[in-house]
């Protein structure tokens, strides 16, 4: 500023300019906000509306004839019951094996003393980037027996080389070599060290693998619809898309599905359609705000790579 306060004019350009941009970034956020939860607001409340105000386009924001009847049917249906606990299920089973696996292939790998480290490294990034594809991983799946089972969406997606370089990262980063030297002159083994002061230190990357792989699953319907063939075995998102399904195919396509099922499904599906995605998507936005606070520091401290 000059002697009577008057901020230089190229300083008076910038703060300008900052204010146009900040302006623009805050309209540009504001319109992306609405388009994200128009559709979320909009499937909220056709979830508590009568069907007919649904089929006359009278719904937009708010309910038009509040009932709970979707909702009501969503529990009574024993499919959707069905489903939505086999989703539990996978998520918890899943979840748990690959976070573990995770945990216990990233730590050694983490280590500058383990042996042939650069063989192991090399490894693993060899199956990050060269893949079997879809037809080899089912004819594997075949061989170990697991088509048709629950277990084929427990053990055979449970490993992510790439997640494991962001934990293994995050070891590196965050667990200092005079920890470990201090630990081994206190007498610590390398399994105490791990159970007792790496993976605590390592909560937020293991909280962010939590979620990424609650999530990953719980959306998951392709793998299920590959290897799941029995209706008592169908993940929530497997029955969800059979009623989106029906409800936007043609009359004559319909002849051509499980009778038994289609039955089933007819009858209820206008109700369902909307109550179905909200309840498929609570579990995951409970979820959430329990790891929320570990997520931006696991994701920033993890991202560091050799």
């Amino acid at each position: 500023m000059n002697r009577k306060g008057i901020p230089p004019a190229g300083l008076r350009k910038s703060a300008a300019g900052d204010s146009v941009f900040h302006t623009l970034c805050i309209l540009f956020l504001f319109i992306s906000g609405i388009v994200v939860l128009y559709p979320l607001l909009y499937t909220v409340a056709c979830s508590f509306s009568e069907t007919d105000a649904i089929l006359r386009g009278d719904v937009f924001l708010w309910p038009v004839g509040l009932t709970l009847n979707a909702y009501k049917i969503v529990f009574d249906y024993g499919l959707l019951r069905t489903g939505f606990f086999n989703s539990l299920l996978y998520v918890t089973g899943g979840t748990v094996v690959a976070v573990s696996l995770l945990l216990l292939s990233a730590y050694p790998l983490s280590r500058r003393d383990l042996k042939d480290r650069r063989f192991f490294q090399l490894f693993f990034l060899v199956t990050m980037f060269f893949n079997g594809g879809i037809i080899p991983n089912y004819v594997l799946m075949s061989k170990l027996g697991l088509v048709g089972s629950r277990w084929s969406l427990i053990v055979g997606f449970m490993f992510s080389c790439y997640n494991m370089i962001i934990v293994k990262s995050y070891f590196q980063t965050s667990i200092p070599q005079g920890l470990l030297d201090a630990a081994h002159i206190d007498g610590c083994g390398d399994i105490r060290f791990f159970f007792s002061i790496a993976l605590p230190l390592a909560t937020p990357v293991v909280a962010v693998m939590i979620l990424f792989n609650a999530v990953g699953i719980w959306n998951g319907y392709f793998n299920g619809l590959l290897y799941l063939s029995k209706p008592a075995t169908f993940n929530f998102q497997m029955v969800l898309r059979q009623i989106l399904f029906i409800a936007n195919t043609p009359p004559d396509q319909l002849a051509l599905m499980d009778p038994r099922i289609l039955e089933e499904m007819i009858s209820i599906m206008l109700q369902l359609k909307y109550a179905v995605m909200v309840v498929g998507a609570v579990p995951m936005m409970v979820l959430y705000p329990f790891i929320q606070k570990y997520f931006i520091k696991g994701m920033l401290i993890g991202s560091l790579k050799e």
